[in-house]
C-alpha cells in the first residue's frame, strides 16, 4: 500500500476509515512476519510507512469523533472536561461576567435607600 495522506482520509467516512485501518494492520503484521523470516530489505523499509499511516488513520478517526462530540454538547449545560477550552487555571476559575455583575441583597437595599444624588451645576 502507498503512504496515505491525511486530507484523503478526512474525505472518507468512518466505515471506510475503519476498513482501511484493518487493511493497514494486516499489511503491517505481514511485513513483520517477513522481517522475522528474513524478507527483502525493500519490504522492511515499508514497515515505518505503514505504521505512520496507521497513526494517521487513528488521528483522523479521533478528530472526527471529537468534532461530533463537540456538536452534540454544543447546546448542553455541561461539557466533558477534555472538550472544554484549556486556557489557564486562573482564567478557568475567574468569575463569569454574570457572576461579577451580581449584587448582594444588602447592596440592593443600600442603592434603593441611598441612591446617587443629582446636582444641577450652573455653568
Amino acid at each position: 500500500m502507498v503512504r496515505v495522506k491525511a486530507p484523503a482520509l478526512r474525505a472518507k467516512n468512518k466505515d471506510e476509515l475503519v476498513k482501511q485501518l484493518e487493511d493497514l494492520k494486516t499489511e503491517l503484521s505481514n511485513l513483520q512476519v517477513q522481517k522475522v523470516t528474513g524478507g527483502a530489505t525493500n519490504k522492511l523499509s515499508k514497515i515505518k510507512d505503514v505504521r505512520k499511516s496507521i497513526a494517521r488513520c487513528h488521528t483522523v478517526l479521533r478528530a472526527n469523533q471529537r468534532e461530533n462530540l463537540r456538536k452534540f454538547y454544543q447546546k448542553k449545560k455541561y461539557m466533558p472536561l477534555d472538550l472544554r477550552p484549556k486556557k489557564t487555571r486562573a482564567l478557568r476559575r475567574a468569575l463569569t461576567k454574570h457572576e461579577a455583575g451580581l449584587k448582594t441583597k444588602r447592596q440592593h437595599k443600600k442603592n434603593a435607600h441611598f441612591s446617587q444624588r443629582v446636582y444641577a451645576i450652573k455653568a
